[in-house]
């Protein structure tokens, strides 16, 4: 009987090779679990795969997030999210395109990237008009733990509290994505009556600022959010008012406080445009506050613009204060996403619902999380 060689690994048969684990995207559609379906987790799936293989080039060099980062023009906290099908965050089309690029993806597969960039996108455009917030995506990638839900029931069907989500009941999905597509369609009639004629200043309604402020619409009509000063950060929605004050030459900080400083200013403004100067910002303040913007404008009413594209959803707009191509490109999208006309410029319209359909608050920008100051103390 034959002996193998002392200090060489036996070369494993063809039959004791372990299959490699297939990614979600490299399984057949019907093998797929309901929320590896989702085009979200797909694009996600696929932009990973293109930043783990830009390396296999013979003398090629996968590029660091952080690098990868400051050429597509994000930060990489933004990127990873990208990347990670897990807690998937949408790349936007231009993002997509250029990673595509940089990495150097097979070309066929750009357009499939697109295709998938485009289904996500209108997913969670139809989310949000039902006020509904995307759900969060849990597969199979690296990096980030599973979400955990109290009491859900494992594979092997005992109910562990705490252990991660990975199963439903068949019919949950069908009867959720059901749901959600007649009430899209019902909220999609109510705006199209509301809006159809043209632009519109939006119905008065005592709702008015706690729908806006949720980001969600009210009794089917949109409506202008109302700030006031208040010792809360405000966010996106406080700093785009006061680079919109700026704007008009109000020496105020753009840091989402509404203090003092920033009610006087709205008080001056309103007394110029024979307003009732309350200090309040709502359906008569920001109509006469926004600026139509277009390729080729600057300034702090760009910057405003910017901020609130940035925040809805789709990510990856660079808040420059210059209206570029690029600036123009997402603006289409977005209008595209919501029913208006793609002109790519912010009429009143588009600024109201930049404004209404803001992604849930998150921090200061970092280029000012060093500079916002104390919010004012109580009178």
């Amino acid at each position: 009987m034959a002996h193998e060689p002392k200090g060489r690994e036996r070369e494993q048969r063809p039959e004791e090779r372990q299959p490699e684990k297939q990614r979600p995207e490299e399984r057949r559609p019907e093998e797929r679990k309901p929320e590896e379906q989702r085009p979200g987790v797909r694009l996600a799936w696929l932009l990973r795969r293109w930043w783990e293989e830009a390396g296999n080039a013979s003398g090629g060099t996968r590029p660091t997030q952080q690098a990868l980062a400051s050429k597509v023009g994000v930060d990489q906290t933004t990127l990873s999210r990208y990347l990670n099908p897990k807690h998937a965050s949408t790349a936007p089309p231009r993002v997509v395109e250029t990673l595509h690029t940089h990495l150097r993806a097979p070309a066929a597969e750009l357009e499939r990237a697109r295709e998938l960039c485009r289904a996500a996108l209108e997913e969670n455009s139809r989310q949000r008009a039902v006020g509904l917030e995307p759900e969060p995506t849990v597969g199979t990638g690296t990096g980030t733990v599973d979400a955990e839900v109290p009491g859900v029931t494992s594979g092997d069907g005992t109910d562990r509290p705490g252990a991660p989500s990975r199963r439903r009941p068949r019919w949950a999905v069908p009867a959720l994505v059901a749901a959600a597509l007649v009430l899209a369609f019902v909220a999609g009639t109510v705006v199209r009556d509301q809006y159809a004629p043209g632009p519109r200043t939006p119905a008065d309604g005592a709702a008015a600022g706690a729908a806006a402020v949720s980001g969600a619409p009210a009794e089917g009509a949109l409506q202008w959010p109302l700030l006031l000063k208040q010792k809360e950060d405000l966010f996106t929605r406080g700093r785009a008012l006061q680079h919109l004050l700026k704007e008009r030459e109000y020496e105020v900080k753009a840091d989402g406080f509404f203090t003092d400083e920033t009610q006087e200013a709205v008080m001056d403004f309103q007394r110029r445009k024979h307003l009732s100067p309350d200090g309040k910002v709502g359906k008569r303040t920001w109509p006469q506050l926004v600026k139509e913007l277009g390729p080729g404008a600057e300034g702090h009413a760009v910057l405003a613009l910017q901020e609130l594209l940035n925040n809805t959803g789709q990510g990856g707009t660079e808040v420059s204060g210059r209206f570029t191509a690029a600036t123009a490109d997402d603006l289409r999208f977005f209008q595209r996403s919501h029913g208006l006309a793609p002109s790519g410029r912010s009429d009143v319209e588009t600024w109201l619902f930049l404004l209404v359909f803001q992604s849930p608050p998150d921090d200061a920008p970092e280029y000012q999380r060093d500079t916002s100051p104390l919010p004012s103390a109580p009178a």
